[in-house]
């Protein structure tokens, strides 16, 4: 590569230009976006797409977990490609894939074909999430890296707050087909964005070269760090409670207690609303206090509140507000856990970012499509089971971070 195209490469961005900052931080955001849009669009039409295709509330519910597997198989795919290739040849292929398999959602005549399709969807939903953390990984130092992630998490919680009033105000004037097809729009849009407006940050001078070999050296890098991977599960688990909470309450809520499908998104959004306030402390908290000080303190708190979930759930406590408040405070707090273990977990392997990006997607949605799908394989018509997988969840995180490797000091520069 000669020099000039190296020096026309994009570098470090800083928080001090804030025009490059926010608008790389926005492109991000909307792509990282593509997902919980696409997870949470179409959560209010569960029971009447269990109606019109005949199929089970279980059936239905594993469209979602099986949205999850996509994600984290697909992820483990796009990492490494995208530290051989650049992120944009990723990008694209994901949001072709996305577009595509949005369009046949639409179309699925029964809701074995829709499961298919929504694997499908997922594999090419999942490249905008990987390749987004590898950039920021590329562009930014620790203290703004903190800060990104921070900001992604207020794009991504916007799309949870807006998906399913819209998805309810979609099933009631144009079906739960029109959801698929407003997605496989955001797709379309989204790729002309990265044409477009997102500059490639992996230089060919930094890519690897290497075939498979170099690949599962790279991953088994990773799973020798141990520090890495307890980070990794922290933060998996802690998503994965989101992800179990994702699939079972449109049921629990529309079902159970009654909330009526287009009013679902208002209490949904609630949820989202304070992932997006916990994010944007945590922006300004993070860098003040360290990320594991941030940990130590939320932890514990996610763990009570799980517990006090249990509570309410088995013995009725509190009616639906006391289902409500302990799920606003589990959910919440990924907010505060996903920007800090991801930062701790990917700075020492800047050599392998996109590596390092895949396998905590991978295995933040293993752990996302089991809670998911042990929520509704344990469905009973009551909010127990949803209950019982997020407190087991939050009892989780809390314990392997305390068992955790004495984490070293995070330091880093540009580099």
């Amino acid at each position: 590569m000669s020099t000039s195209s190296a020096e026309a490469l994009p570098g470090i961005v800083s928080s001090s230009d804030r025009a490059a900052y926010y608008r790389l931080g926005l492109i991000l955001g909307a792509l990282t976006a593509m997902g919980p849009l696409a997870i949470d669009m179409y959560l209010p039409s569960f029971p009447t797409i269990a109606r019109e295709l005949q199929a089970t509330p279980a059936s239905v519910q594993v469209t979602a977990a099986v949205y999850f597997v996509g994600l984290a198989v697909g992820q483990a795919l796009y990492g490494p490609l995208s530290d051989r290739l650049g992120r944009k040849i990723p990008l694209y292929v994901g949001l072709i894939v996305f577009v595509t398999a949005s369009i046949g959602c639409a179309f699925a005549g029964s809701v074995r074909s829709l499961i298919v399709l929504r694997f499908v969807q997922a594999l090419g939903g999942c490249a905008e999430m990987v390749v987004a953390r590898a950039v920021v990984r590329d562009r930014f130092a620790v203290s703004d890296a903190i800060k990104v992630l921070s900001l992604l998490m207020l794009v991504m919680g916007l799309a949870p707050i807006l998906a399913p009033l819209i998805g309810g105000q979609l099933l009631v004037k144009f079906g739960w087909r029109s959801v698929f097809l407003v997605l496989a729009a955001y797709g379309a849009l989204g790729l002309l964005v990265v044409i477009g407006w997102l500059p490639e940050s992996l230089p060919p001078s930094r890519r690897h070269v290497g075939g498979v070999d170099a690949i599962l050296a790279g991953f088994h890098v990773l799973l020798k760090d141990r520090l890495y991977l307890a980070y990794a599960l922290v933060g998996g688990l802690t998503i994965a409670a989101m992800f179990a909470y994702i699939a079972a309450s449109p049921f629990v809520f529309i079902e159970v207690f009654h909330v009526a499908p287009e009013r679902y998104g208002l209490f949904f959004g609630t949820n989202a609303f304070g992932i997006i306030t916990a994010s944007q402390i945590n922006g300004r908290l993070a860098p003040r206090i360290g990320p594991e000080g941030v940990l130590t303190r939320v932890l514990p708190v996610i763990m009570v509140a799980g517990l006090v979930l249990v509570t309410s759930a088995f013995t009725g406590f509190g009616g639906f507000a006391g289902i409500l408040v302990p799920l606003f405070v589990c959910v919440a707090s990924v907010g505060f856990v996903m920007p800090n273990t991801t930062v701790l977990a990917m700075d020492p392997h800047a050599r392998i970012a996109g590596s390092a990006s895949a396998l905590l997607g991978t295995l933040q949605f293993l752990l996302g499509a089991a809670s998911g799908g042990l929520a509704s394989a344990l469905a009973d018509g009551t909010p127990r089971p949803l209950a019982v997988v997020i407190a087991a969840c939050g009892a989780g995180a809390f314990a392997i971070y305390r068992s955790r490797p004495r984490p070293k000091a995070v330091a880093r520069g540009a580099a």
